[in-house]
């Protein structure tokens, strides 16, 4: 990937972001953590992360409203919710409203960066895939343009 992944934890309680911080530094990513939804936009909408860990009740915001917010302040950012509320309707609801994973507390940390590395891995394929499209874009248009120019240049003459 190069430069070395960026994520953002979100999460009220203090020892848990710790904890997700120092494994996470140590699997070499680069890791900031905000307490709250307010401070999650305001970081959001400053740096750019590659990823979120979003705790799904947060004390100023539900988490799965705080990832449609980030969504505006950084679109191609994978999120992922996670809660020490699983149920059913939680995990579909975040999905829905746009976790690209969902993780439940107490964590098992192999699986939160198992987690991690398949969604950076998407977020490169799609990535790439967009890179891929914009370049046949302009390959297309530069045929186009090249096939008009001689019309352009007989009807003058």
């Amino acid at each position: 990937m190069g430069e070395r992944p960026r994520i953002l934890i979100v999460d009220d309680d203090e020892s848990i972001r710790k904890v997700l911080v120092a494994v996470l530094e140590e699997n070499e990513y680069v890791v900031d953590s905000a307490k709250d939804g307010k401070e999650a936009i305001e970081k959001t909408s400053r740096d750019f992360y590659n990823l979120a860990l979003v705790d799904i009740r947060l004390p100023d915001i539900e988490g799965t409203k705080l990832i449609a917010k980030m969504k505006e302040t950084t679109p191609r950012m994978r999120k992922i919710i996670i809660t020490g509320y699983p149920s059913l309707q939680n995990a579909v609801d975040a999905l829905n409203k746009g976790a690209d994973a969902y993780i439940m507390k107490p964590f098992d940390m192999d699986k939160v960066l198992q987690t991690i590395k398949e969604q950076l891995e998407k977020q490169q394929e799609e990535k790439k895939y967009s890179q891929e499209r914009v370049t046949e874009f302009i390959e297309t248009r530069v045929k186009e343009l090249e096939e008009e120019k001689p019309i352009t240049r007989k009807e003058q003459g």
